[in-house]
């Protein structure tokens, strides 16, 4: 499958998470764990997920990038992948009035979500655009941070996705990014499955590579302040992270093998002045 499809299947799954949490799976009704469950999980607190409109935390990210980004009053933020808007919305509260926030999803349903959530939350200093992250609408050197959750790992050139945020980034501007990497080979079925890859796994890059990858771009004092094994659990919410686990009911030790394979970890890097 060439990246054209692979884009294709990640757009046409979260845009189907888009329009069904609207309904119903906010509530945890459509047998998918409540999206504050898995939040508190992997680093919200229960502050912050109360401080944002209804419907925008959807429960798909693998931490929480804006406790590791030291964002500042007044300051420009760029969210890759913003979904409904959620980390936007805790960094509008951060950058103030005079600040600005800017969110980037190449999913026109969420977009719309994303817009409307801001309407409801009169968030003045928010704006979603559409987009994808390896061709991004934000201009060179404008933007003070950068971050990110549990969406690198769906672009297939991951490499072009660190070149773009190193490209708007002002010099010594910095990014954070929440992201799921490889600390070992993963098991056939799930590297062979497009399922796996909309579902962040199968898509997601050795740790050295992605590192590497990041550093390539010109970024400086990369750094991981925080990782973490990453439990399927927190993938009931994903768009295929249920299949997964059913793929593996009735087989602890198999379930087991992947979930050893899967890390969660805060990366950090500086734009060199």
């Amino acid at each position: 499958m060439n990246d054209q499809d692979l884009k294709k299947a990640v757009r046409e799954s979260y845009s189907r998470v888009a329009k069904n949490s609207q309904s119903c799976c906010s509530s945890g009704c459509c047998g998918s764990t409540k999206p504050e469950s898995i939040s508190k999980k992997i680093g919200y607190t229960d502050g912050q997920m109360e401080d944002v409109p209804a419907g925008s935390n959807l429960g798909l990210g693998c931490g929480n990038p804006i406790a590791y980004a030291s964002l500042k009053e007044d300051e420009t933020v760029l969210d890759l992948g913003s979904g409904a808007g959620f980390d936007c919305f805790l960094a509008s509260k951060i950058v103030g009035p005079q600040g600005r926030v800017i969110g980037v999803d190449m999913t026109a349903e969420m977009i719309s979500r994303a817009k409307a959530n801001a309407s409801q939350g009169g968030y003045s200093n928010v704006e979603f655009r559409l987009g994808e992250i390896e061709a991004l609408p934000v201009e060179d050197s404008t933007v003070d941070a950068v971050i990110s959750n549990c969406v690198i790992n769906l672009v297939p050139d991951k490499k072009k996705a660190f070149q773009e945020a190193f490209r708007v980034l002002k010099p010594g501007g910095r990014m954070m990014v929440s992201d799921i990497v490889l600390l070992k080979a993963l098991p056939e079925f799930v590297r062979q499955s497009i399922k796996a890859y909309v579902g962040c796994i199968a898509g997601a890059l050795p740790k050295d590579r992605y590192l590497d990858a990041i550093k390539s771009a010109g970024f400086k004092d990369v750094r991981v302040v925080q990782e973490s094994i990453f439990p399927l659990d927190c993938m009931t919410n994903d768009p295929t992270g249920k299949a997964i686990l059913t793929s593996l009911d009735g087989a602890p030790e198999e379930r087991k093998n992947v979930e050893d394979c899967i890390s969660s970890v805060k990366v950090s890097g500086l734009k060199p002045n």
